[in-house]
């Protein structure tokens, strides 16, 4: 019997190399109808996010422009794995580059696929405790085509910013998923 996970890639190509992400098309043939389809590939390197908890209790977010949704969205820091970096190294990094806050250490707490119909990568989420300020520049640009604003939010107030859908970006909210679930209040922040 035929599995639906039978799916037989026959071609494989890179069209375009944007730099930050490859666009591929594939030809597969179907499981059970034999006819082949093409399918259009996003080639990201890893995603990684961070949850910076200062010793307050107040989570470090970022608050900037996104050229998607054209909106400011307050998220937690986050980027692109480098080359010859692990995800941890990657969200102390990208922690620093855009807020200022560091913190010696962090705990991995899941990943998850941003959109496994285009991506075939990981966006992991890390929490970073007792964070401090080292950097007193309220305006932090990890690069020279971010502005970003840094804020704190108190850690019981999180779930209503997002029940009040202020705060939208799906991997933060996928990032506060994991931290609830290695809490152990798995369902208690919808209640708040």
């Amino acid at each position: 019997m035929t599995s639906i996970n039978d799916w037989r890639r026959l071609q494989s190509e890179i069209i375009e190399d944007f730099k930050f992400f490859k666009l591929r098309r594939d030809v597969s043939r179907h499981p059970t109808s034999g006819r082949d389809h093409r399918f259009f590939i996003f080639e990201f390197p890893d995603w990684v996010n961070i949850m910076p908890i200062t010793p307050e209790r107040e989570v470090v977010f970022v608050n900037q422009f996104r050229h998607g949704t054209r909106e400011l969205t307050l998220e937690i820091p986050g980027g692109i794995v480098d080359p010859g970096e692990t995800a941890k190294e990657a969200g102390l990094r990208e922690m620093f580059e855009e807020s200022g806050y560091y913190a010696p250490d962090a705990i991995e707490l899941g990943w998850v696929h941003p959109n496994p119909a285009l991506q075939e990568n990981r966006c992991w989420s890390f929490l970073a405790q007792d964070v401090s300020r080292v950097v007193d520049d309220d305006h932090v640009v990890g690069t020279s085509s971010e502005a970003i604003e840094v804020t704190t939010v108190s850690l019981d107030e999180i779930p209503g910013l997002v029940n009040d859908r202020l705060i939208t970006h799906a991997l933060t909210i996928a990032a506060f998923d994991h931290y609830w679930r290695w809490t152990g209040e798995v369902g208690d922040h919808r209640r708040r």
